[in-house]
């Protein structure tokens, strides 16, 4: 039985014609204005789409949208829902303001092909093996599956420097039912990377899915060492010019959508975004600040940073990135760590993470995208305590957007911090809902 508290009773080459060592890299459009739906609106010439089979990004004009979808709604009502919008629109530019805060200026998003990674960098120890809930994903049964896959590994520059370039890795039939398919991004829990997710990639590859991972900041092949995360975690503390727990990731995702949206094979009103862990926290803020991730679904992800730190909850959360507080704790001559430590840190290395930015704030702010948050019940990096005000606010803004149906939040019963079959075949469930073509 299932505790849920949701408001009411899931060797190849690229396809793209990426260029080679011999050509320049393909460059992509450059973001226009703070808003992430606009990001692709500076369209290129003609010939660019055409040479890499990328499609002209469309511009969603969310508030004529509420009135076409929604012609019988008092003029009362319609008016609030724009004002809610125009909220979730203020509270996304105040975040992309602060994600552009500590980076150089804009530069064109290059698509250049890479290679397949042979020995993945694993920065826990020892190396994991492919867990029994990622093996455990929904797929179809074709015989010859890996035969049909075709691989593309890529990389997109999101910004200048060495953290700009970002590994993807993208799994789909080679023969797909549609010409437009919908697609899923997979993020990887800490010290992982995106060749961990390949169970998961394969099985919705299988389904149909245009199957999406790439490595977070300072991981997979963004990472040198064992302890490459942990350090650029402490740098960002002592330095303050980085932001690399959840906020860089959130940018790389923005410029993620940039390409996929413009891909011929994706439809771009069927994106998905799933992760794990850190990834289910990457996930809960890409889809927060793009709103062309049009289904969501973080798991063991979703906290209380605030009600963590006001209820003595957050000695957990601090324990998976210990080495940052302990440097802080030193810095500020204390004995031990403390909430005035951790609070102090998430100002820090992600500014505004325990306050403006926190989960009562930005879950509301996805409606009224399908959003399914899954979390373990006795998980204490993600205690449910701090599920409760972001849980009553989103059930509002999902009523207010006459979506209910579109919002629940299922915590599993006697699990703690951990990803379970239960929890996969759930989210699989749900993207496949909303995302595949019945």
């Amino acid at each position: 039985m299932l505790l849920s508290l949701h408001g009411t009773a899931s060797d190849s080459r690229s396809t793209t014609k990426l260029t080679t060592t011999a050509t320049p890299p393909l460059l992509l459009p450059r973001a226009t204005t703070l808003h992430p739906l606009h990001t692709c609106a500076r369209i290129p010439p003609k010939n660019t789409y055409s040479s890499c089979n990328l499609q002209a990004p469309v511009i969603i004009n969310t508030r004529r949208a509420i009135k076409e979808c929604s012609p019988s709604l008092p003029v009362a009502e319609t008016d609030k829902m724009e004002e809610l919008d125009a909220e979730k629109e203020k509270l996304r530019s105040h975040f992309l303001h602060v994600l552009r805060s500590r980076r150089s200026p804009d530069v064109e998003l290059r698509v250049e092909p890479a290679k397949p990674v042979e020995n993945p960098l694993y920065q826990g120890s020892p190396p994991p093996k492919f867990s029994k809930a990622m093996v455990s994903c929904p797929r179809e049964e074709i015989e010859t599956l890996k035969e049909q896959l075709k691989e593309e590994n890529l990389y997109l520059t999101t910004e200048e420097g060495e953290q700009g370039r970002l590994p993807v890795l993208i799994l789909s039939l080679k023969d797909g039912k549609e010409t437009r398919r919908p697609a899923v991004v997979f993020l990887h829990s800490t010290n992982k990377c995106k060749e961990w997710l390949r169970p998961l990639l394969e099985a919705y590859a299988s389904r149909g899915y245009v199957a999406v991972a790439i490595d977070s900041r300072y991981h997979g092949e963004r990472a040198k060492t064992k302890t490459t995360y942990d350090d650029a975690l402490v740098s960002a503390w002592k330095k303050g010019d980085t932001m690399p727990f959840i906020f860089d990731t959130a940018w790389d995702l923005i410029k993620l959508a940039d390409y996929l949206s413009q891909r011929e094979d994706i439809d771009p009103t069927r994106i998905g975004i799933t992760g794990e862990s850190l990834g289910g926290m990457h996930a809960w803020f890409g889809a927060f600040v793009d709103t062309r991730y049009a289904v969501v679904v973080p798991i063991i992800g979703v906290q209380g940073f605030r009600w963590a730190i006001d209820n003595d909850k957050w000695q957990a959360r601090a324990d998976s990135i210990r080495p940052v507080f302990e440097e802080a704790r030193g810095d500020l001559g204390k004995s031990a760590i403390d909430k005035e430590v951790v609070e102090k840190v998430w100002n820090r290395i992600a500014p505004g993470l325990a306050s403006t930015f926190d989960s009562s704030y930005t879950i509301p702010a996805i409606a009224p995208r399908p959003l399914l948050i899954l979390n373990g019940a006795e998980d204490p990096r993600c205690p449910l305590g701090g599920l409760e005000i972001p849980k009553s606010r989103a059930i509002k803004a999902y009523e207010g957007a006459h979506s209910l149906d579109k919002f629940k939040v299922i915590a599993e019963p006697g699990i703690g911090h951990q990803m379970t079959p239960l929890m996969v075949k759930q989210a699989s469930d749900w993207l496949d809902k909303f995302l595949l073509k019945h």
